[in-house]
């Protein structure tokens, strides 16, 4: 997308306009709206981003028109942080003044829209980034459900990460037809396209990445990025991948980022014995995850439950494929056959098929991975992504305004 000033002359009304961005987790700050919010402030918005405290923060450069609130919110139900939570959501957003409160993740989506609400908070979005009930048994999926029916009903305006899941969220009856919406061709926020870019990194740094991991020149390397969790198929993934290295293939797995309880939640996964398993590597959160998608071959993202799969998107840029699940968010993410391939969720044959496939045919992983990072290019920067969020903040800034004239 091309930058001009006649392209931000719509924006001109936002200038000192001050937002609330809040998540439940510092981490989801970081890795998925940091771009996103540093634009809002370069056009001149007063930014505060609300969450729970953690180290990475310090990738943030704050000033005043631009800082962070460090505020509690549990992840699981947890009745009296949830209320002081909510308290100090509604006295940050009365003593602030915000015309604008935009939440994503569950648990903050549901504190914020109901604060926002109490404070009298003109405009109060959120960006649903996929259901954790979708996996969860009763009485708790039922709890989970109306919390999400609340955020639909007393918010200004919802939004969905993909077109499969506004439909999903339509179809269950959790926000109608016309309260949501997508922004562009999906994603939460774009990705960065000057970041994730494969010309950033040359045949040599990729050579001694790989000799750093003890990873082999030719070895075909797959790679998840993500939350270290049971809802993301780490347990089909590592199975599946096993049974790769038995056969003799000449293949590595690296799975990269925290696990469940380094983001404030509970592990419901026993990583005990990945130590065990010969060629996979754990190498924890990084704050540059492209620099190990730059030597991967493949990104394997089996989850069972999807927003969208932002590491999809970022995966593409490098020019990598995904072999994912056919979910909701990722039928969106992937074009199946194309840019990747869709396999069952919970399925591990058919996981393994598939990556038995792609691990024999390293042709088709670099014809795939050229496709996507076209699309990525075309559908998915950044730059573009951000401009059409400050779009929606102008029009229903501006509505909101003359529905007090």
């Amino acid at each position: 997308m091309q930058s001009s000033v006649s392209q931000r002359e719509p924006l001109l009304s936002l200038k000192g306009v001050a937002v609330a961005r809040v998540s439940t987790v510092s981490f989801f700050l970081v890795s998925q709206l940091k771009e996103q919010v540093e634009y809002l402030r370069d056009l001149g918005m007063k930014v505060v981003l609300v969450s729970s405290s953690g180290p990475e923060l310090e990738q943030f450069t704050f000033s005043e028109t631009y800082r962070h609130e460090a505020i509690a919110i549990a992840r699981n139900i947890s009745p009296f942080r949830d209320l002081t939570a909510l308290v100090r959501l509604f006295l940050l957003f009365r003593s602030e003044r915000f015309a604008i409160v935009h939440s994503t993740t569950p648990k903050a989506g549901l504190l914020t829209i109901l604060a926002g609400f109490l404070a009298r908070v003109p405009v109060r979005l959120h960006t649903f980034t996929g259901q954790p009930w979708v996996t969860m048994r009763q009485p708790m999926r039922f709890a989970a459900r109306l919390c999400d029916r609340i955020i639909g009903s007393i918010s200004t305006r919802c939004y969905a990460d993909s077109e499969s899941q506004r439909r999903f969220l339509v179809d269950e009856g959790i926000v109608s037809c016309g309260k949501i919406s997508v922004i562009g061709n999906g994603s939460l926020a774009g990705v960065d396209l000057r970041r994730f870019s494969p010309e950033r990194y040359t045949p040599e740094a990729r050579a001694l990445l790989r000799s750093e991991l003890g990873i082999s020149a030719n070895s075909t390397v797959l790679v998840f990025v993500g939350r270290i969790t049971r809802d993301k198929g780490i347990r089909e993934l590592v199975s599946a991948f096993r049974r790769i290295v038995e056969l003799g293939d000449d293949v590595d797995l690296l799975l990269v980022g925290p696990t469940d309880a380094e983001c404030g939640g509970i592990d419901t996964l026993d990583l005990s014995g990945l130590k065990s398993v010969p060629r996979l590597r754990s190498v924890g959160y990084c704050e540059t995850p492209e620099k190990y998608l730059a030597i991967a071959d493949l990104l394997c993202l089996p989850s069972y439950r999807e927003g969208f799969g932002t590491s999809v998107i970022e995966a593409a840029a490098m020019g990598v494929p995904t072999l994912g699940t056919e979910i909701v968010g990722l039928v969106d993410a992937v074009e199946h056959g194309i840019t990747g391939l869709l396999v069952p969720p919970q399925d591990e044959e058919s996981l393994f098929n598939a990556l038995l496939y792609l691990v024999k045919d390293p042709q088709r992983l670099k014809d795939m991975g050229e496709k996507a990072r076209r699309r990525c290019h075309e559908k998915f920067d950044s730059a573009r992504v951000s401009f059409m969020v400050a779009e929606e903040y102008a029009r229903l800034l501006n509505g909101a305004r003359g529905m007090r004239q």
